[in-house]
């Protein structure tokens, strides 16, 4: 898979290829094996050091278990993942707790993340205990210097989660993931289950984490105008694979694959008095992951659809510099939008 030039390419701190995720079905008084969730199913993907890889989809399509695979918070079924260079698959319990220190997790619900019967300063100084980094006064204070890189006052110190807002949480939840200093942090909706108002505040402050701690961020969300705000690429996943991959104004302004161009078509308009002809409906349901179509996994629902899509699976490859795309046609999509931009005579 391409990614651009090597000249330009900054240095992959995630590697994954190959990568499957099947959770069985099992049923029967003997509880056998049936079936399977391909939750994941052939991913492909490179996360660049430094940037915002945004991973959007419509729910069920696999993003927050790639989000964990990648941890290894969930094993993999198949495939190979390298994160730092180091092959986390075939790690051992010791060799991937050292490595732990340089990937952290913060989670879509700020309140069930967090042990209600810890303090605040509990919370966040877990980690650090856990890693040996410090203790004692050395402990406190390290505590409190990352309360107030999040935003947050030396008095909450001794507070308990049910005191704060939810805004106010997700904050101790960055804290907390931010103590080791990782260098790679996986955001799994993390602003989807906070007001509007606050949505902006926490993006903000992650915008200005990662430039000042030199952050690489994987985040995982549904809302496309968040993931447009704060991403320098996005991946599109649909039923356990990526149907498109490209720079953020690339694949907004130009989708080459007609879930894409669907997804972005039925984002909310905040102008009532805009004009919504251009909208795609889908037609059906999402298929279900124990039992994905032949072919193209979006053939069922797909407005393109020809009879290759039924039979054969299209490759993710690149289309135009550093915009890939799983479609059969994509060069058709790319067509019609350029002769749409062209201006009239």
């Amino acid at each position: 898979m391409t990614q651009g030039s090597a000249s330009t390419t900054p240095s992959v701190l995630v590697d994954i290829k190959g990568v499957k995720k099947h959770f069985p079905i099992r049923k029967g008084l003997l509880n056998r094996q049936v079936g399977a969730v391909r939750a994941l199913d052939g991913v492909d993907l490179q996360v660049f050091e430094g940037e915002t890889l945004g991973l959007v989809g419509e729910s069920g399509c696999g993003k927050s278990t790639l989000g964990r695979v990648v941890l290894r918070l969930l094993p993999a079924t198949d495939g190979q993942i390298r994160v730092l260079n180091k092959d986390i698959v075939s790690l051992s319990d010791k060799e991937m707790k050292d490595l732990r220190r340089h990937m952290q997790i913060v989670f879509q619900n700020p309140y069930a993340s967090l042990d209600p019967r810890m303090t605040v300063g509990q919370s966040i100084a877990e980690p650090l205990e856990v890693h040996q980094v410090a203790k004692g006064d050395e402990l406190r204070k390290q505590v409190k210097e990352l309360m107030k890189l999040v935003g947050l006052t030396e008095s909450m110190f001794d507070r308990y989660p049910h005191e704060f807002s939810g805004g106010q949480r997700q904050r101790v939840g960055i804290a907390r993931a931010l103590a080791l200093r990782p260098r790679l942090v996986v955001l799994d909706e993390p602003v989807s289950a906070l007001d509007v108002s606050v949505q902006a505040q926490i993006l903000n402050l992650l915008i200005d984490l990662r430039r000042e701690l030199k952050l690489t961020y994987v985040f995982i969300a549904h809302n496309l105008d968040v993931v447009r705000y704060i991403s320098d690429r996005i991946a599109v996943m649909y039923l356990g694979k990526i149907v498109e991959l490209g720079a953020c104004d690339e694949v907004y302004d130009q989708p080459l694959h007609p879930y894409s161009k669907a997804l972005i078509s039925a984002a909310p308009v905040p102008d009532p008095e805009a004009d919504r002809s251009s909208r795609i409906l889908l037609q059906g349901d999402l298929p279900s992951p124990a039992s994905p179509p032949t072919g193209c996994r979006f053939n069922t629902r797909c407005p393109l659809v020809q009879d290759v899509c039924r039979t054969d699976e299209p490759a993710l490859r690149e289309i135009t510099p550093g915009h890939l795309s799983a479609c059969h046609f994509a060069e058709s999509l790319l067509t019609v939008t350029e002769e749409s931009e062209k201006p009239a005579n």
